[in-house]
């Protein structure tokens, strides 16, 4: 069984901090893949300090974190704020405990607020596969759309990894809506949210893995923390041969 987890941060550490608080996890982490949130190495509600914060895809978020995948043998997948081409995207990528990136996703959709003022939207979804499951990438508002979550899915993926930034008054999305997306896809979800207080802006936490049956396998509370669930690609083929959602999607060409 592969065993994905999903490590909710204090929302409060600032980019160092976060790293620190990553360094202290790792030793005791039985897992093959551990998943983070939205903008991890830089925070969230930071205001102006995303644009200091921009690094390219191999700055210096990626060797720290490249390090500690190396030592710990274990892929990590984190966001963080990338500059390239004169802009900046709200991005994640996973690291490989080679050193290899394994994948990379531009936000597509940027959601009512001040994200707008910072960044560009990505336009491509990426699939990976890491010691046998496949897995594509979205990120937060991103899985609020069907369209954009079955297009992934369609992939051939068996889990989605959505790093995410959802307020402490946006309960129904994580407990209710984004569940939804594994199960109408009959694919594994993992939901990575902050926890805690940032600048004013409260945050959720209740990440959680989700199953391909709409099962809940494991969810945060509303500090931070780890959790960790086992992962199955049998599974996955299980609930799409009995709802085939996708392959009816993909014979209409909708």
């Amino acid at each position: 069984m592969f065993r994905l987890a999903v490590g909710q941060v204090d929302a409060g550490l600032d980019p160092a901090a976060r790293m620190d608080w990553l360094a202290q996890i790792l030793p005791s982490l039985d897992a093959d893949l551990l998943v983070l949130p939205e903008l991890f190495a830089t925070g969230y509600n930071v205001g102006d300090a995303l644009k200091s914060r921009g690094e390219a895809t191999d700055g210096v978020s990626a060797i720290a974190i490249g390090d500690l995948a190396q030592e710990f043998d274990i892929a990590i997948h984190y966001g963080y704020v990338e500059a390239a081409d004169g802009v900046l995207f709200n991005s994640a990528q996973c690291i490989s405990p080679a050193g290899q990136v394994l994948g990379r996703h531009r936000k597509l959709m940027i959601p009512p607020g001040f994200e707008a003022e910072y960044f560009a939207t990505g336009s491509e979804t990426q699939t990976f596969e890491y010691r046998g499951v496949r897995f594509g990438m979205l990120i937060c508002y991103d899985v609020e759309f069907p369209e954009a979550a079955r297009r992934v899915a369609a992939q051939g993926v068996d889990v989605i990894l959505v790093p995410t930034a959802l307020g402490a008054d946006w309960g129904w999305v994580a407990q209710t809506m984004v569940p939804t997306r594994g199960f109408e896809n009959g694919v594994y979800l993992a939901y990575a949210n902050s926890a805690g207080v940032e600048n004013g802006m409260a945050f959720l936490g209740e990440s959680f893995v989700g199953s391909p049956d709409g099962e809940v396998l494991v969810r945060a509370g509303g500090a931070a923390q780890v959790i960790v669930a086992q992962i199955d690609p049998e599974r996955v083929k299980k609930a799409q041969k009995r709802l085939p959602y996708l392959r009816e999607f993909q014979r209409l060409a909708l």
